[in-house]
């Protein structure tokens, strides 16, 4: 957890099994269809973990909010809890605000909670990934006598994007092991918020490249308002380069290898091998360009988002981007007061 207040909780390593809950902590959406799918996927988790109650709560904008998951366990009788971000990397949501989060909680209650680590460089990860994008493949390019159009294949992986240099750079990594492992001619890495390159540049310095077939996979685990950005940008590169052969690959979701990675956190939690591996973690390393970040205290800004907003409406399911302009009217306003 860094330079942060480490969580120091009592932990009862023997004891009723039932009496230890599984806290899965997501992110949190306007978006509909994305609430859906992460309640989907911790069902499908709770089908692997069957000897433990399981609840899960959103960090923000969405309900039920995490501090509700936890009461839950307890209304069940649970008195431990093995929390469990779901979120692909460590970012500043797994490194500061649901630790904050859990720890305010811990407190309060007295409740002792067990902090996970995040998906974050897996080899399931990356064969989940690999399917998706196998998937989106031209029937002809999988298999053996595919191995020419695969290599005339370019692959743009796009990630969520943050301000820890470290989280982007995994994304980058994921990148570099699915054109290796799928024996691809190239890829290219950009981000839907945040930093750069974003979808539309990478994605247009992309097609300058020379290759036939481009595959554009968002490295998600849920939709929501940044998987239609990205789609709303393939859509506009797609126009002006019909000769090309863009194709869209669908996000992670409830991959059963995704869920086994989930499970996976869970029980390296619950056998105390639960450290994240930040190897160049802006606070605990002098990284190029973050030196004033080094020691620099990890506190949550977070708590004012808890459970803001309801789910938008402007769209009958998935995210089509008419929210946009208002959400960041919103998080201008945000910015401004805080």
């Amino acid at each position: 957890m860094g330079q942060g207040e480490p969580m120091q909780l009592r932990w009862d390593e023997g004891g009723d099994p039932a009496k230890l809950g599984i806290m899965v902590c997501g992110h949190g959406s306007r978006n509909r269809k994305a609430v859906a799918e992460f309640a989907q996927l911790t069902t499908g988790l709770a089908r692997l973990l069957p000897r433990h109650p399981l609840a899960y709560g959103y960090l923000e904008f969405s309900h039920p909010v995490i501090s509700t998951g936890l009461d839950m366990l307890r209304s069940v009788g649970v008195d431990q809890v093995v929390a469990v971000p779901g979120m692909l990397f460590a970012a500043g949501h797994v490194k500061n605000d649901i630790p904050a989060l859990l720890n305010r909680y811990s407190a309060a209650t007295g409740l002792p909670i067990r902090y996970g680590r995040e998906l974050g460089m897996d080899a399931r990860m990356v064969r989940a990934a690999a399917a998706r994008i196998t998937e989106a493949l031209p029937p002809e390019a999988r298999g053996e006598k595919g191995v020419a159009i695969r290599q005339d294949t370019l692959l743009v992986v796009v990630g969520r994007g943050s301000r820890d240099p470290d989280a982007n750079g995994n994304v980058a990594k994921i990148t570099r092991m699915l054109v290796e492992g799928l024996g691809l001619g190239w890829g290219e890495t950009c981000y839907a918020g945040i930093t750069f390159p974003q979808v539309e540049d990478g994605l247009r310095r992309a097609v300058g490249l020379g290759y036939r077939h481009i595959v554009v996979f968002p490295y998600f685990l849920f939709s929501g308002v940044l998987v239609s950005r990205i789609h709303r940008a393939v859509d506009c590169v797609v126009a002006d380069h019909p000769q090309l052969d863009i194709r869209k690959a669908a996000y992670l979701n409830d991959h059963p290898l995704v869920l086994d990675t989930f499970r996976a956190r869970a029980q390296e939690a619950l056998g105390g091998d639960n450290a994240m591996n930040c190897a160049l973690c802006k606070y605990r390393t002098q990284v190029l360009g973050f030196e004033s970040e080094h020691g620099a205290p990890q506190a949550s800004h977070h708590h004012h988002h808890e459970g803001l907003g309801e789910s938008c409406t402007l769209c009958p399911d998935d995210c089509t981007g008419a929210c946009e302009e208002d959400v960041k009217a919103k998080a201008r306003h945000h910015i401004h007061r805080h």
